[in-house]
Formats: C-alpha cells, structure tokens, sequence
C-alpha cells in the first residue's frame, strides 16, 4: 500500500500537511480554505473525496478555516481535536458547532494513541505554545500488530522542547520540526516588542538554532540511516530565509555523517511528495510475512 506525506502549506497564513495511504487520505490541520484546499489537492493527484479525518494541532486561526470546517460538513469527514479546542472553537466558528451537531466531532488526548483513518495510528505529543493546548503527532503505520513499517514525526508551533519529545519523535522515516525564524532577523525586525519577545519565548517558536539542535537530539536517539527526511516547517518569511533555515540543519547533519533529504516547507506552495517507505524496507517487510 502506497503511504505519502505532503505538505501542501506550512507558515503563519495556513498550514495543512497530507497523508495518503492507499486510497484515503488525512490532513494534519486545515488552515486553508476550501478551494485553495482543493487546488493543493489536486497538485498531488487528489481530491476532497479522498480525505478520510482531519487533526488540529491547536486552535490558532492559522491552522483551521472556518468555511473548511463547513465543508467537512457537508461531507461528513471527522475532526479529531483535544477536548480544551472546543469551547475555544464554539466562540469564534459557527462552522465548528455545525461539525459537533452533526455528529462528526471526536475528542484525542495527550500520548493516547488513536486511529484516525485505518491503518494509521496517532499519537499526540504536547508541546510548548501560546495556542492553548497544542499538539505535535507521531504518526505511523497500524497495519500490523509488528513493529510499524513507516513513521513520521511532527512539530510545529513550540518555543521549546524536552527530551520525552524527542524520545516520541525518535526512529521515524520522515522528520518535521519547525525552524521558524532567525534570532538576529527576528531581533532587528522592527516588530513590536511584545511580538518579539512572544516568537522568542518558551511558548513561542522555534529559531533555526532550536530547531538545528531538537534535529541533533532526536538523531541522536534513532538508529542510524533510519530518518530518510528532514522537513522544515513554519519559515517566517520576514524573519527567516530558506538558505539560513538549511545551513542549521545542514550543519547538523554533516556532524552525524548522515545523507538526508532536508525539504524547505512554504506557505505558497505545496511541498514535495514523500514516499513514506523506502522501497527497499517495504520488500524486507513482504519477504518477512512470506517466510513466517
């Protein structure tokens, strides 16, 4: 079965990465509107009738539009949020308390695994961020009651992180960590100070140096060879630039000796479409099954 991860936005006007797998799909927020949703869909072959759940990360507006969330009704596809975004959601969209009477809104809390699309199990990773209760995930493969075949780790919208994240982020095919911004870019902005201080904060974001160094951690507790890609969330595009954001993580990378794909992830374009599973694993993975 096919498995591909996309992000099809990432940034501070609207984020939503896809997962296919086989034929449905699950998008990790839905901060674009329906019809730019679509058109990002359809850059990658696919469409609304395959979308099978969506996940908020949190309740900040970036991550969820209010005539998506409609458009979820109207097609009866699931939102998964922490228990603490509803009464937030109920308060700013109308679209939301539709979604709720319509039956299609279902709770996930914190480190519990849940299934949101078969085959797909998820696990929500608190992190550090002003949104209220937010969230990065590690997603894998439930096919099996084995060891999964396939893991991606994400965290997005976290001034600081811990070890436990790095333990949940650790041995996963994909890799996407924030290096939202430049602190000397950030600092000489002319940004009020308030704002400044807020990205700069342990409830803030990550800087490229953060993000370089949750990189070198979560290596450090992997197997070795065993993340194939690095992607690089929620560049700011006033205080970051794709070159600086890519040294960090170059720079990383060449002390472990590893070769990894590093993908800079936009806010105006969708990203490249990852294979989830290296060809190779997938047919050790078969050979495995037959001999048993």
């Amino acid at each position: 079965m096919p498995v591909r991860w996309t992000v099809l936005a990432s940034g501070s006007s609207g984020n939503a990465s896809l997962l296919e797998c086989g034929d449905k799909a699950l998008l990790l927020d839905a901060g674009l509107s329906p019809r730019h949703m679509a058109t990002r869909l359809a850059a990658v072959g696919g469409d609304w009738s395959r979308i099978g759940a969506v996940i908020l990360t949190h309740t900040h507006a970036d991550h969820w539009h209010q005539k998506t969330f409609a458009r979820l009704k109207e097609l009866g596809i699931p939102l998964f949020c922490h228990a603490a975004h509803q009464r937030e959601l109920q308060l700013r969209c109308t679209g939301f308390e539709d979604l709720q009477c319509a039956g299609l809104v279902r709770d996930y809390e914190p480190r519990c695994e849940f299934s949101p699309i078969d085959g797909v199990r998820c696990r929500p990773l608190p992190v550090s961020h002003d949104g209220g209760p937010t969230f990065g995930f590690r997603i894998e493969d439930a096919a099996t009651d084995t060891l999964p075949s396939w893991a991606i780790g994400y965290a997005a919208d976290l001034g600081s992180w811990d070890v436990s994240l790095v333990q949940a982020l650790a041995d996963v095919d994909i890799l996407a960590l924030e290096f939202n911004h430049d602190v000397e870019l950030q600092r000489g902005s002319g940004r009020a100070s308030w704002l400044i201080s807020r990205v700069l904060g342990d409830y803030g974001h990550l800087s490229n140096l953060q993000g370089a160094q949750l990189l070198d951690a979560c290596l450090r507790h992997s197997t070795a060879g065993r993340v194939r890609h690095v992607i690089q969330l929620h560049l700011s595009r006033q205080c970051n630039c794709p070159s600086l954001a890519m040294a960090a993580a170059q720079e990383v990378l060449h002390g472990h000796r590893l070769s990894i794909e590093v993908h800079v992830a936009a806010q105006d374009r969708v990203g490249t479409r990852i294979p989830v599973v290296a060809a190779e694993r997938v047919k050790t993975v078969s050979g495995c099954g037959m001999d048993s």
